[in-house]
């Protein structure tokens, strides 16, 4: 029999409705000055729970009772879940490990990084190459200018809207990201390294090398690394991974590759197909049967033995062995030596704290697990011959909860620009953000390659002209602003931490009214060579 107070709890229950549980959503979302506000709608809410689970306690036996509270609490449930989800982002990445074999870059990259695909275009490339041509001459040349594959891969991604993030190389081995504009204020702590590993440390033909950074407040690091080669290495290959996982970063204020909580590994891994015979391996390639040579790759192999290992993930191999072809063909070795097929090319990931790795039973915590990574694509890409390896994509959804979502500094241009006069830049900064006498305003194309790649820019401190507790301005003298006009954006590049760290939207710059009907200047290309630069840092 239930109790008078349990009978009131009832009825006041059954007023609580869907709408009711939808809108305890906004409750929660309110912000921190409205928290005793909060508070109250919380109390109310645990008080109104507290008087459902009397209720079920009172109304147990009665099923039709039971499967309408059931069905009430399913709705409210699957409300807070995508009220959840809607708080997380897609993050579409790209990545390609290609040993080029000291080839120039072919005349189309198109289906490499899937600029013809239907689908939704990519955030982020993470381009890892081997074997990039470093005999002396072009060592020499690549330190003066940017090598001939970053070149390349610039002028394909830039009209595109993606800039040149930061690229690492060590003689042979390149690493290279490019980043769509919106994300670069929201990419912070941007570092490289690189570990030798040929010729007992010394030589740089072997190693890893390695770009880290803070994505929406998320640490992920990218490696990029060619192992030795030759069957009988395995155990060689696994000590100088080991022993590069272990050397990055190591004696700097960051975390180890492994204490990220994404790790991208990826290259030449030179790991092969044990045991089987040439004939056979061939034979099951022909007919497709991959599935025959998964247990005998070495890789596969020191993932079920190495601890290390353990953690890191791989799509199916549903695609030929990617080694060793004759050049300009998709046919396997046919010189004297024959080598036997191999994945030599792979991508591998790890994420730290995976969810899947909790206990079955275990709670849920949104507050530990705020990343995942789905891979969406997995393989290799026959139609290109310019080495004896074929490059490998993986495609990768990084599903994450932004733990930054407001840019440090915020700009926006003032009025009409245009080379006719003057011109203002409006900015304002949280304030916690760690502002320098070195931090610059730079002008950029919407098609600039990468932040040195400005049309001008001016320092923030030496060119301010008026400052409030709203935000500050700036000025650009009508002197820099291109007279031939056309779209372009602003960004504020942080000296302390040598990085981007507001975007502006685009916006269009008026052609000089002045010189109409006159020839205009024509348009400069020398954005290799730029005089006066105001960042040197090597990271973009």
């Amino acid at each position: 029999m239930a109790s008078p107070s349990s009978e009131d709890a009832c009825q006041d229950s059954a007023a609580l409705s869907l709408s009711d549980l939808e809108s305890l959503h906004h409750v929660r979302s309110r912000s921190a000055s409205f928290s005793s506000t909060g508070s109250s709608g919380r109390l109310q809410l645990r008080q109104r729970v507290a008087q459902l689970m009397a209720c079920v306690e009172d109304i147990s036996s009665d099923d039709e009772i039971n499967e309408g509270v059931s069905r009430t609490l399913d709705e409210a449930f699957l409300i807070w879940g995508k009220k959840l989800k809607d708080k997380w982002q897609e993050f579409r990445l790209h990545v390609v490990t290609w040993n080029v074999g000291t080839a120039s870059p072919p005349p189309d990259v198109s289906s490499l990084l899937q600029l013809d695909s239907l689908g939704a275009t990519m955030d982020m490339y993470v381009i890892g190459l081997q074997e990039v041509n470093s005999k002396i001459t072009n060592f020499l040349s690549d330190l003066a200018f940017d090598d001939p594959w970053s070149i390349f891969l610039m002028t394909v991604l830039s009209p595109l809207g993606y800039i040149k993030l930061s690229s690492v190389r060590m003689q042979g081995l390149l690493l290279l990201i490019f980043v769509k504009h919106v994300h670069l204020p929201f990419i912070r702590d941007l570092h490289t390294q690189f570990t030798r590993t040929g010729l007992y440390g010394y030589w740089g033909n072997k190693g890893g090398v390695t770009i880290r950074m803070s994505l929406y407040g998320h640490t992920v690091c990218f490696m990029n690394c060619h192992l030795p080669a030759h069957m009988e290495n395995t155990e060689q290959r696994l000590d100088d991974f080991e022993k590069i996982l272990e050397m990055q970063f190591e004696g700097e204020n960051i975390p180890s590759a492994l204490e990220h909580d994404v790790l991208f590994w990826f290259g030449d891994l030179n790991f092969r197909i044990a045991d089987y015979g040439i004939h056979f391996v061939r034979e099951s390639i022909n007919n497709k049967r991959y599935n025959l040579l998964w247990e005998k790759d070495q890789l596969n192999m020191a993932k079920k033995k190495e601890a290390f290992l353990q953690e890191f993930i791989e799509g199916p191999l549903h695609f030929k062995p990617t080694y060793k072809f004759d050049l300009y063909s998709d046919v396997y070795d046919t010189s004297e030596k024959k080598r036997k097929p191999a994945w030599t090319d792979r991508i591998l990931w790890r994420v730290k704290n995976l969810c899947q790795h909790a206990p079955k039973g275990s709670e849920f915590s949104e507050e530990q697990q705020t990343i995942s990574v789905t891979l969406n694509n997995y393989i290799s890409h026959m139609s290109y011959g310019i080495s004896d390896h074929k490059p490998v994509t993986g495609t990768f959804g990084l599903e994450l909860k932004p733990l930054v979502s407001e840019p440090l500094v915020t700009l926006s241009p003032e009025g009409e620009w245009s080379a006719e006069h003057d011109v203002l830049i409006n900015y304002s900064a949280v304030p916690e953000f760690p502002s320098s006498a070195w931090d610059w305003i730079g002008l950029f194309k919407v098609t600039f390659k990468h932040v040195n790649d400005y049309v001008t820019y001016s320092w923030v401190e030496d060119d301010e002209i008026s400052s409030n507790k709203d935000g500050k301005q700036v000025y650009m003298s009508a002197a820099e602003i291109p007279d031939v006009g056309g779209e372009f954006l602003l960004c504020f590049y942080s000296n302390n931490l040598q990085s981007v760290v507001g975007v502006s939207q685009p916006f269009q710059i008026q052609p000089n009214r002045t010189l109409i009907g006159k020839e205009l200047p024509q348009e400069d290309n020398s954005w290799m060579q730029r005089p006066d630069n105001p960042e040197s840092h090597d990271e973009f």
